[in-house]
């Protein structure tokens, strides 16, 4: 399969994390890229020119870290990562979306910071770190879900989380979440997280 993604992505890491922990990340041959600009290729597979994306060998173009995820749990013969049905599914899928949108947030606010100062819209910020704190409040509160067998919800909450830590979206939020933050720091050290952590930031 070819890959695009971007090496401070919470979406893309969250990809490239399940490829790992299903086995499958010798069969992506990713191509990072740099989002300032057109890429054409990415373009051709993505209309939307976002990461992560993906063809798989039949030639099938996937994009969306949530649609790959599930694609490349039914490609392999260990323990779901996406449980098949019942509660248990639904209670994943809907973490799987907070911690998402956790990163959307966080992207969000990241580059409203990165504008000109005059240029910045404060209300739009608050709005984002009130997504930021509410995601952060619900995901400790669900933590006993986070931390039993694992699926798709810890691996997004984490990415998501390392993102916004990354970017100092919410300052003090250790404080304000100590069982989260120390949950957080225990599944960070699995290596299909340490062989994914972004670089420092900029």
């Amino acid at each position: 399969m070819k890959g695009f993604s971007s090496p401070n992505s919470p979406f893309s890491r969250k990809v490239r994390v399940v490829a790992i922990e299903t086995g499958q990340a010798e069969t992506i041959d990713w191509t990072v890229v740099d989002l300032g600009g057109a890429i054409p290729a990415l373009e051709a597979t993505n209309p939307m020119g976002q990461v992560p994306a993906i063809v798989t060998d039949d030639g099938a173009a996937l994009y969306d870290s949530a649609v790959i995820c599930e694609y490349l749990d039914a490609q392999h013969d260990g323990t779901r990562l996406f449980p098949a049905g019942g509660e248990a599914r639904w209670e994943a899928l809907r973490l799987q979306a907070l911690g998402d949108g956790l990163g959307v947030a966080s992207a969000a606010l990241a580059g409203e910071r990165r504008r000109p100062e005059e240029r910045r819209f404060q209300p739009f910020s608050d709005n984002q770190s009130g997504k930021i704190a509410r995601s952060l409040a619900r995901l400790e509160h669900d933590l006993a879900a986070l931390d039993g067998t694992l699926t798709i919800a810890p691996i997004a909450a984490a990415c998501a989380i390392g993102y916004m830590e990354l970017r100092d979206c919410r300052p003090g939020w250790r404080d304000r979440h100590p069982a989260l933050a120390a949950w957080y720091d225990r599944f960070a050290e699995r290596p299909s997280m340490r062989a994914t952590a972004p670089p420092p930031a900029r």
